[in-house]
């Protein structure tokens, strides 16, 4: 019959002649064996260390013919055979073969012992390689506790002997009881760092590299092969202090980078101060830097910081830094190297902990060569150099940029412009930008301004970009060049209503099917190009 710890018939019944220490099987001499595990336990918590003594305890002083130590783990539900003896190696432990089947998955279930007083009254025969062919293991009790940490089953001790005495059994299964509830906050920190931490390291390190694979800075738009190279960068120096020198031609956004690695980074909860350092004059930028005492110069009326200050404890962009004259050069050199400076007027060093960045457009290595540019300042900010590409090398972000324009100018203006015609996307893309994102912004913010219909078209664009170059067409900045782009952009959006179909084309433009062919030869447009795929 299979009983669990409230015992369905009462074992008090039971006469002890066996549990008197006269038939060697007295368990008041394990009383020292608790107290020593209970001393290795408290001192280092060591499972490993305190289960040697408890299965050497189980085999030689209390005569368990099979013992076994199952650990669970709650996440994946599964129950394993950590340590045992009296069976092959190779064997699992009765009822351990997976969650809801056998005795030891009933305990881990429930959270209390199961006894099994003779184990062919067991309604659930144990499936084991190991029992004799005669049945004679079938003579045997079995039992089973939980290790439990509060309400928490964190595995079970089990174990297997003849008991000519069902007292002993009784005694035998409170001990191990004991000694479970002993061992379960070892129990608890051997999960935790060996089964629970290893899943969590594992999962991080996937949620990482998924991170990785997928990372890009919200304040940045764009998704081209370039940008994915300077996200990746971006991902990699952003938890470190490291010095980063961004570089790139103007209006590429430096800026934008510069605050990705920040707020991304380990200096997030700290101040992000900006200093343009083409802005001032020397005399004013050297105050505003490290900021002066009362009475330093005309007009210092009270103490100020400066903006290195200002950073303390997160990051100082410092845009422009080429424009730096050799002096303050040498001030911010200090700074780089020891994080410590004087206010203007002052004699006691100040020290920062700040992370800095700094951007230029300018060349610094040619700068170094014509000695505009102190060399070791040069390698001190070059820590980690991000070089943001060209509007022009970036392919499709130009549509995902005007997208985004777009929306933003138009809600700003009130203004119901919702798209780009497919003309003014083809200048849009095939123009140099010189000025980069910053002169798109700018064209995208004027198109708005001028569109009635709710689409921006050619003509709305600035003069620069409707040239031949750009346009493929002779489009010059006289009245006729004008009502050349409208016709131009007239049939390019019909043709594309229509798939390319001339004949319907046509019928929209009010036109006859052989003067729109004459236009369309005229622009050099072919109505292949705007066939549906």
């Amino acid at each position: 019959m299979l009983m669990d710890y409230t015992y369905a018939i009462d074992l008090d019944d039971f006469v002890d002649d066996s549990t008197d220490c006269k038939t060697g099987e007295c368990r008041v001499a394990v009383l020292p064996i608790l107290f020593q595990i209970s001393q290795i336990i408290s001192e280092s918590e060591d499972l490993p260390r305190s289960l040697a003594i408890i299965l050497k305890v189980m085999q030689q002083r209390m005569r368990i013919g099979r013992g076994t130590v199952s650990l669970y783990d709650r996440e994946s539900g599964k129950i394993f055979v950590h340590e045992s003896f009296g069976g092959r190696d190779d064997q699992q432990a009765l009822g351990a073969s997976g969650p809801g089947r056998g005795i030891t998955a009933k305990v881990v279930d429930s959270g209390k012992a199961i006894i099994v007083p003779e184990l062919r009254d067991s309604p659930t025969k144990p499936n084991r390689t190991q029992l004799q062919a005669d049945g004679s293991d079938l003579a045997v009790s079995f039992f089973c506790v939980p290790i439990l940490r509060g309400r928490k089953v964190l595995g079970t001790i089990s174990a297997e002997r003849v008991y000519a005495n069902r007292r002993l059994l009784k005694q035998d299964v409170e001990l191990i009881a004991t000694i479970a509830s002993m061992i379960a906050p070892a129990v608890e920190l051997y999960l935790l760092e060996n089964i629970d931490k290893v899943r969590l390291e594992n999962e991080n390190r996937r949620l990482h590299d998924a991170l990785k694979s997928r990372f890009k800075p919200t304040n940045i738009i764009g998704t081209s092969k370039p940008m994915q190279e300077v996200y990746d960068l971006i991902h990699k120096v952003a938890m470190t202090k490291a010095t980063v020198l961004i570089l790139g031609e103007s209006g590429v956004g430096k800026e934008l980078v510069a605050s990705a690695i920040h707020y991304n980074g380990a200096t997030a909860e700290g101040p992000f101060i900006k200093f343009n350092c083409a802005a001032l004059p020397e005399s004013l930028g050297e105050s505003e830097l490290f900021g002066h005492e009362k009475g330093a110069f005309t007009g210092a009326i009270a103490q100020r910081k400066g903006r290195f200050e200002m950073a303390d404890g997160g990051t100082i962009f410092l845009d422009e830094v080429g424009e730096l004259s050799l002096a303050m050069q040498a001030k911010l050199l200090r700074v780089l190297q020891e994080k410590t400076f004087e206010r203007v007027g002052g004699g006691r060093s100040v020290r920062v902990d700040v992370r800095i960045i700094a951007a230029t457009n300018r060349n610094l290595p040619e700068m170094v060569e014509k000695g505009t540019f102190r060399e070791d300042l040069f390698y001190r900010l070059n820590v980690f150099p991000i070089t943001l590409p060209p509007l022009r090398d970036r392919g499709s972000d130009v549509i995902l940029l005007v997208d985004h324009f777009i929306a933003r100018h138009a809600a700003e203006g009130g203004r119901e412009a919702k798209r780009v015609s497919t003309p003014a996307l083809t200048m849009l893309m095939a123009y140099h930008w010189p000025g980069n994102v910053r002169e798109l912004e700018n064209v995208i913010e004027r198109s708005v301004i001028l569109s009635e219909d709710g689409v921006i078209h050619g003509y709305n664009l600035p003069p620069s970009l409707q040239t031949a170059t750009e346009t493929g067409t002779s489009f010059g900045c006289g009245l006729e060049a004008k009502l050349q782009a409208v016709e131009y952009e007239m049939i390019v959006e019909a043709l594309k209503t229509h798939g390319g179909n001339a004949t319907e084309a046509a019928k929209e433009l009010g036109l006859t099917r052989r003067i729109l062919g004459l236009r369309m030869e005229k622009y050099a447009l072919n109505y292949k190009t705007y066939r549906k795929r």
